[in-house]
């Protein structure tokens, strides 16, 4: 029997719903404990993952239990639970016993050896903890197919709680056609001294995590941070110094003097370096869903931090969608109020993009991949009413915040207020030296901030891709700092050189350099597939590939807007501290 969705009302009303599961974790007892069968698949192939009853399993005796659940993170995530049939009462011991019968004909031999050939695990849950488990084995030739028949539970108590569940795969029957197997399983309850707040620490995996390599790449990065910063500061303050005491010498000039000089460098766009960038509509999208996106990260992660919402299943995917639905209004007011600023008036037009830009790569991608899902049958298929479901959150939750956002954004913030006049006809743009090109700054503006996350990367996709848990919040947060600040200073050196070689199209060029971050990471991602993981087949790749794009293009997003942003405030400043004539 399967868990039935919490109505979407529900989960508009109460989004705490995501941080506490139907039960709260205390047992009476002789109380029901529910053993949940999850999913089945290839080992190698973390997200191919089916229904467990698409083997021919059979269920136990038992077909009605007293609660159902399931969250949105969940239905998203894939996590569809069914009940397994088996009666397992608190602290009360199970000696082994059948359960049931599979009757081994032709079709379902078939379907068990090549679930043994491919290494098919299965995944259960009692109590919100996970359990795996292994369907079979096969010998040394490869001609002998075994199944594994019973199960050993060994659960583990403190109080009225479940602290540990071990399942131990035994009695190993040879697979033959036209046979019965009997499926048994036995429950061993014994008391542990673990507590409550530390029981997911054995699905922890510290010497991964906290190895000295991952230290040293933090140190690493903030070194990194630390010289650039320095670096910037001296480069930029002594050569500006030079810069402002030239434009100051040419200012005592008279006329004749002035014109037979050379006048070059960064003052001499000050006509045109705040004119509003090409295609502003997209760009102050852009630059709003950026802002949003980093508000986002920075959020989940500290809740991330203090909440252990590794312990509940799907709780990071439904926090993040709470979240990124609750902070619309920050990607309506930045992206509204600079849209306003650069004189757009197509206003209600720039709203809807900013506001569905973000969600509609996120569903476009998705709703490919559950298309493939779909056809093989797979447990990550997403059921119709989820789709609904996040349909309505971008309709009737999303736009209307970002709505006001983009309200407010125009009235406070959408005057211009820069501090030199944009001239009417713009500036023809002399020829330069080929790396100063915008597309040459764009390509190597990445390198650097790709350098300082490549390790926290690796990490990131072992825990996704593979079977770990992440739970180093804290790294996270810490290189997402420093992610920001080498972002920043190496659009502000890139501006610096663009608009010394007198090119004013910084806006576009300092969100697409900070942007380029992501490319690296897309192909740091290609070289992980091929060389890290053992995953093969259409339905794997494609999911692999295109969730890696998704997340590229949502970290791209990031950091061009972090990007703009800090050149923007170094652009502002350098023009207001000159005085234009």
């Amino acid at each position: 029997m399967k868990r039935r969705p919490v109505p979407l009302l529900l989960l508009l009303l109460l989004p705490c719903v995501v941080f506490a599961d139907e039960h709260d974790h205390k047992y009476k007892d002789g109380a029901e404990v529910v053993l949940w069968m999850n999913t089945v698949g290839p080992y190698h192939n973390r997200q191919e993952t089916y229904k467990y009853f698409v083997l021919p399993f059979c269920k136990g005796s038992k077909k009605t239990i007293s609660h159902y659940h399931e969250t949105l993170g969940e239905a998203l995530q894939g996590t569809e639970l069914e009940f397994s049939g088996l009666d397992i009462k608190f602290k009360e011991d199970v000696y082994q016993i059948k359960y049931c019968e599979i009757d081994v004909n032709k079709e379902v031999y078939n379907t068990f050896v090549y679930a043994v050939k491919n290494h098919y695990w299965y995944q259960m849950y009692i109590d919100d903890l996970p359990i795996w488990g292994i369907v079979g084995e096969v010998d040394e030739n490869m001609e002998s197919f075994y199944l594994w028949t019973h199960k050993k539970l060994d659960i583990g108590y403190n109080g009225d709680n479940i602290m540990d569940v071990n399942l131990t795969s035994e009695v190993k029957v040879k697979l033959v056609p036209n046979i019965k197997i009997p499926l048994t399983y036995s429950v061993k309850w014994k008391k542990v001294g673990v507590t409550f707040d530390h029981r997911f620490d054995k699905y922890l995996d510290p010497s991964f995590f906290q190895h000295r390599i991952h230290w040293f790449s933090i140190f690493n990065s903030f070194m990194m941070v630390i010289f650039l910063v320095g670096l910037v500061s001296m480069i930029l303050m002594r050569t500006l110094r030079k810069d402002f005491a030239r434009y100051s010498k040419e200012e005592e000039m008279d006329d004749m003097e002035r014109d037979l000089g050379d006048e070059y460098g960064w003052k001499q766009v000050h006509g045109d370096v705040f004119r509003p960038a090409s295609n502003p509509v997209l760009f102050s999208a852009l630059i709003g869903s950026g802002y949003q996106v980093l508000f986002v990260s920075f959020v989940v992660i500290t809740i991330a931090i203090f909440g252990d919402l590794y312990t509940e299943r799907g709780s990071l995917l439904s926090t993040a969608i709470f979240v990124y639905a609750a902070t619309s209004p920050i990607n309506g007011y930045f992206g509204g109020s600079l849209y306003a600023r650069q004189g757009g008036r197509l206003w209600i037009k720039q709203m809807f993009i900013g506001a569905f830009l973000v969600p509609s790569l996120v569903c476009g991608v998705a709703f490919f991949i559950n298309f493939i899902a779909i056809y093989y049958q797979a447990s990550r298929a997403i059921p119709f009413g989820t789709m609904v479901a996040v349909a309505c959150i971008c309709f009737f939750v999303i736009l209307p915040l970002n709505l006001v956002g983009t309200i407010l954004g125009r009235n406070l913030a959408g005057q211009p207020n820069f501090p030199c006049r944009v001239n009417a006809v713009p500036r023809p743009i002399p020829e330069k030296k080929w790396f100063m090109e915008p597309a040459v700054i764009v390509c190597l503006g990445g390198i650097l901030p790709f350098g300082s996350i490549f390790i926290e990367m690796y990490f990131i996709f072992t825990s996704f891709w593979a079977y770990k848990i992440y739970y180093v919040y804290g790294f996270m947060l810490l290189v997402l700092v420093i992610l920001c600040i080498v972002t920043v200073c190496v659009t502000i050196v890139c501006t610096y050189f663009l608009l010394n070689a007198e090119d004013y199209r910084w806006q576009w060029t300092s969100f697409l350099s900070a942007a380029s971050t992501s490319a690296y990471v897309y192909m740091y991602s290609i070289y992980y597939f091929f060389f890290k993981t053992k995953m093969y087949g259409l339905f794997q790749t494609t999911f692999y590939f295109g969730y890696m794009a998704l997340f590229s293009m949502a970290l791209g997003i990031m950091c061009g807007a972090v990007g703009y942003v800090g050149t923007s405030a170094f652009v502002r400043k350098i023009y207001t501290n000159v005085k234009i004539d």
